[in-house]
């Protein structure tokens, strides 16, 4: 199957960019209700993912210096990233897309340039899955 049919494209998707502020970042997790985000570079390339836990870690290592009231003084390009969220390639197969699931909230997808052009969300995945065990089940009796 084409993991485009699972494909939430790029303008549903709340992205920042290496160049948003903490204070951005947070809004714009805060409003979405989400955990973590994914990161565009300049040229809309996929640049990695950013969690709540990356923030707080950040927040609580600067030893006072970077506050909520001052977030917006920081820059997101700043903050290290703790999990290396691995992107993949819209021609990619099922397998790969549900290795990437196993240990990913949501998978980013990029063209054949390397640019962004939306996720796929773990719950899609494990739907799909579980329409496939059914099937399976449903041909075995």
């Amino acid at each position: 199957m084409n993991i485009a049919f699972f494909l939430l494209p790029k303008q549903e998707v709340a992205c920042v960019t290496m160049d948003s502020t903490l204070r951005q970042t947070l809004e714009r997790m805060e409003f979405h209700r989400y955990t973590a985000v994914p990161i565009l570079n300049r040229n809309g390339e996929y640049a990695g993912t950013v969690t709540e836990g990356d923030l707080l870690w950040y927040m609580k290592e600067s030893g006072g210096a970077v506050t909520f009231e001052n977030a917006s003084k920081f820059l997101l390009k700043d903050v290290p990233l703790r999990m290396n969220n691995l992107a993949v390639s819209i021609d990619a197969d099922m397998e790969d897309l549900i290795n990437l699931a196993k240990v990913q909230n949501f998978v980013p997808v990029v063209d054949d340039m390397k640019r962004f052009i939306g996720i796929v969300r773990r719950s899609q995945i494990i739907e799909y899955c579980e329409k496939f065990v059914s099937r399976q089940s449903l041909e075995s009796l």
